[in-house]
């Protein structure tokens, strides 16, 4: 088996082949931090998170490289307005967007670069890229001469024809055609700025991630990957500036992530639909929140509803129901029966079926299916009078491992402290001895605590409300 993936770049499925054997270099673009990110930005944090975990499940070594846009326009308008300079802004919202994604349970990236740390690398290239012909200097601003790269358009599958069409130059820009962007813009007085050959600027958006892929992770890439909205200008950008500086193809696999929609309609500040992460995780379990995003295949777009946050919850617990009974019943398993190879077997099965589901693109809504028909059997086997330790422990061991993939873990988060398992103790004894008015009323004191209790026949179980 093998794993396929849509490629951007060429519109089809294509059989996932390194540069490197069992080596991944992938670039994911991130945020710019001048807020709390929205769902929109979550979404690709949490799709390739996940691409990255089934690259390494799968035996590959990945090495990922996910930047932040730590200065431009946004960050230095919020310094304007919040009276605060821009360095300050980036680190709030960078320590935010860490604690918001690894709520969602997202690692960090091996490596994620900063623009403002990465100044003179951005500098340098751009000096290659004039000195090769294919950017100039106006008055402190430096172009990128869009007409000089013969294969400009190839990625957003546009001629450089159609694009001059809905090209326009912006009051104060000096660039000699519509087509060309921004390497290096010069400062305004009052912006933050640093010391280039063209005089006091920053760099302009496209180049960090040329720039930074290219400083931490060669020439060429094996997966560049993003939002949907990324693919032009940005992406198709940096594919211009990266192979024009060397010559060789920029990254071999384009991947891009959907869009999201709010009940139905586009995410935006003028519909006030627009919903933070930092929000929404105070009220709704970070876990559902990725489950939910992997519950549709990525490249499709998302409809955000409550309804669907709900049905999504429930999805959920179905299955960690099923993975705290077999939990339970570990404690009292008996030695193999004579039918425990064909559970073993219907395990086997369903992680072939997973496997085979995430080799297809990612496609992580599929793969949940499977995950469920693993709860269903896992059920059924719950059933048999006696049960064995190794199966029992096979069903547990694929659910820890697939949803693991899926960057989901089944277990609390926090343990009872010794009042609360006092007091289930106490309601137990209550109930033995059929003092039904004091279990009620611990029970409604648990609660009170945010722990909800479940009765089941392999004992009292406890759960997060």
């Amino acid at each position: 088996m093998s794993i396929q993936l849509y490629n951007t770049l060429t519109r089809k499925k294509e059989k996932f082949e390194p540069i490197e054997p069992n080596k991944v270099k992938m670039y994911v673009c991130g945020p710019t931090v001048y807020n709390y990110i929205h769902i929109g930005n979550a979404r690709p944090a949490i799709v390739f998170d996940t691409v990255r975990r089934y690259l390494e499940f799968r035996g590959y070594d990945v090495q990922y490289v996910s930047n932040f846009t730590d200065v431009d326009d946004k960050l230095i308008k919020a310094a304007k307005e919040l009276g605060e300079d821009v360095p300050t802004i980036a680190e709030r919202f960078i320590e935010a967007y860490f604690a918001d994604v690894s709520a969602l349970g997202c690692r960090k990236a091996d490596v994620h670069p900063r623009v403002t740390e990465n100044i003179d690398i951005i500098i340098e290239f751009i000096e290659q890229l004039i000195e090769k012909g294919y950017a100039y200097e106006v008055d402190g601003d430096v172009y990128y001469k869009t007409r000089a790269f013969a294969e400009y358009g190839k990625l957003s599958h546009q001629s450089v024809d159609e694009l001059r069409a809905g090209a326009r130059i912006e009051i104060g820009e000096k660039k000699k055609d519509p087509l060309d962007f921004a390497l290096w813009k010069a400062a305004k007085e009052g912006e933050i700025a640093w010391d280039s050959p063209w005089g006091k600027g920053r760099p302009g958006w496209h180049i960090e991630c040329s720039a930074m892929a290219h400083k931490y992770l060669g020439d060429t890439i094996d997966i560049h990957a993003g939002g949907q909205d990324l693919t032009f200008p940005h992406h198709e950008n940096e594919i211009a500036q990266s192979e024009a500086l060397t010559g060789k193809t920029f990254a071999k696999y384009w991947m891009h992530n959907g869009y999201i929609n709010i009940n139905n309609e586009k995410m935006s500040k003028s519909l006030g639909n627009f919903v933070l992460v930092h929000d929404i995780i105070q009220q709704v379990d970070p876990k559902v929140l990725r489950f939910f995003m992997l519950s549709v295949h990525y490249r499709h777009p998302i409809n955000y509803s409550q309804e669907l946050l709900e049905s999504t919850k429930n999805g959920l617990e179905r299955l960690k129901t099923s993975y705290l009974n077999l939990k339970h019943r570990l404690a009292s398993c008996s030695n193999l029966t004579d039918n425990d190879g064909q559970w073993l077997d219907k395990i086997n099965e369903c992680r072939n079926v997973f496997i085979t589901e995430m080799d297809d693109d990612f496609n992580t809504a599929n793969a949940i299916a499977v995950l469920f028909e693993l709860s269903k059997q896992a059920n059924l086997y719950l059933l048999e009078k006696n049960t064995a330790e190794k199966v029992i422990s096979a069903f547990i061991h694929e659910f820890e491992e697939l949803l693991g993939v899926l960057g989901i873990s089944l277990t609390e988060d926090e343990l009872l402290d010794d009042e609360v398992e006092a007091l289930i103790q106490k309601r137990n004894e209550a109930r033995k001895n059929r003092d039904f008015a004091l279990a009620d009323q611990i029970r409604d004191e648990l609660k009170a605590k945010n722990i909800i209790l479940e009765d089941t026949p392999q004992g009292t179980r406890w759960k997060r409300g």
